[in-house]
């Protein structure tokens, strides 16, 4: 079989974890873990070869892969998919057949798979060549972005409810300093203060800011759009930006946008306020976001996942003169 050219595909890595409910699976692993090794492994095994039948939830990356998958109905004839699918997966292929028959119960079409039988998944990102990696996992999502891999992930709990999204639609929503945009301006405000902050930010009004660990995924969804057989404006893939920024640090933002020539459907300048009941109105797939303080109430209302800092950065801190 001939290698396939991914580098105009959009490619989804995401753990079993992320994309099922696998909570009991994973008690039943840590329960079994806390006897020998060999008893845990065997114990596990049985466990999982006893269920592999059975049905599994949704977890939170659930809604965003079917609605990107969804887009290759758009698939131009002769050319590489829009959006492919790989799901990663530490349990052995033996004890990831429940994860098989699940995906195949709903129909979904994912073709490539990564079962590594306890060894991470991480290592595993550049040959599939992966843009977003989604996990539950922090160790893992960390590893990504200290690496520079890839945009990565940790997903939080599904939320109770998921709103209704009209069809056809994929809605993604990012905040922007730490995620989009470098950390660069973010450091400026929980060292100086929102004065100092605002008065950096209009000064370099026209300056571009410096690529985020998802400036690349923004750029591959930009291509994306461009791919699809519609105007950008009324493109189905629906992009966001929900951002604590205000007037005057607002223009840095679209310049930015600009000059890396990319298009944003809406940008939200909330200025402090509660980035929950914008997400709420927006319905995103799912929300990307640096801070906890965001993302506490943010992931009760709309699918979540959270950007950690580089090992090194100054931002991972606690030392700060705050506004």
């Amino acid at each position: 079989m001939a290698a396939v050219d991914l580098s105009d595909t959009l490619v989804i890595g995401i753990t079993a974890t992320a994309l099922f409910d696998l909570s009991e699976a994973d008690k039943a692993f840590r329960a079994a873990f806390k006897k020998d090794k060999e008893t845990a492994v065997r114990d596990y095994r049985a466990y999982m070869l006893e269920r592999e039948h059975d049905n599994l939830a949704d977890g939170t990356g659930m809604p965003l892969v079917e609605a990107l998958l969804g887009l290759n109905q758009y698939q131009p004839e002769g050319e590489a998919p829009l959006v492919q699918v790989v799901v990663m997966s530490r349990n052995s292929p033996e004890t990831g057949l429940q994860v098989l028959h699940n995906i195949r119960r709903k129909g979904l079409p994912i073709s490539r798979h990564a079962f590594t039988g306890g060894e991470s998944v991480v290592d595993y990102l550049d040959a599939f060549d992966v843009d977003l990696f989604l996990t539950t996992q922090s160790k893992d999502a960390q590893k990504v972005i200290d690496a520079g891999n890839c945009a990565a992930a940790i997903l939080k709990k599904p939320p109770g409810t998921q709103a209704k999204i009209p069809a056809g639609q994929v809605r993604i929503a990012f905040d922007g300093d730490g995620v989009l945009f470098d950390e660069g301006s973010e450091l400026v405000y929980k060292t100086a203060g929102l004065r100092a902050f605002e008065k950096h930010e209009d000064s370099k009004k026209d300056e571009p800011m410096t690529d985020g660990p998802y400036a690349t995924l923004l750029r591959k969804l930009s291509r994306l759009q461009e791919r699809l057989p519609f105007s950008v404006e009324f493109s189905p893939v629906r992009i966001s930006i929900v951002t604590a920024r205000s007037a005057p640090s607002e223009m840095r933002v679209i310049n930015t946008l600009r000059h890396w020539g990319v298009y944003v459907d809406e940008v939200f300048f909330l200025g402090g306020l509660d980035k929950s009941k914008v997400l709420k109105a927006f319905k995103p797939h799912i929300f990307f976001d640096d801070q906890d303080l965001h993302l506490e109430t943010a992931a009760h209302a709309v699918p979540a996942g959270k950007v950690p800092y580089k090992s090194d950065s100054p931002l991972n801190k606690k030392s700060y003169v705050l506004p």
